[in-house]
């Protein structure tokens, strides 16, 4: 069973950068599938960047484009959300889910069985 884990969380003002740790277990050799979401206070779930582990590719929501940059350490199966020039419409819950499956675009919720207990950002004006 994959168990996932995120850390990194934290108060951070706008303009500056955090990284997110994205750390799962028992995803066997082939490694797991990653995609962040976050619950944004007054909002619904969405879905922020995903990362097909097999081809290294990365997706992104447009709102964090360019912005957020995830990369992958296989020896120790984790990935990093990098969030950079954050603003105040960053702040939430950020949850890693992990999939064994895989993903295709990587940004659909049914595509990822394993969820961590989600880690809080919170950017301040």
């Amino acid at each position: 069973q994959v168990q996932v884990a995120e850390s990194g969380g934290g108060l951070v003002q706008a303009g500056n950068s955090l990284r997110l740790t994205c750390a799962a277990s028992g995803c066997g050799a082939s490694g797991c599938a990653r995609a962040w979401f976050r619950r944004t206070p007054g909002k619904r779930r969405e879905w922020v960047a995903g990362l097909n582990w097999s081809s290294g590719r990365t997706f992104y929501d447009i709102s964090v484009k360019g912005r957020f940059t995830l990369s992958k350490n296989s020896a120790n199966n984790e990935v990093y959300l990098d969030m950079t020039r954050l603003n105040y419409d960053d702040t939430g819950v950020y949850t890693c889910a992990a999939s064994t499956r895989g993903c295709r675009d990587c940004m659909e919720s049914w595509e990822f069985d394993s969820w961590g207990r989600g880690i809080q950002v919170t950017v301040s004006t």
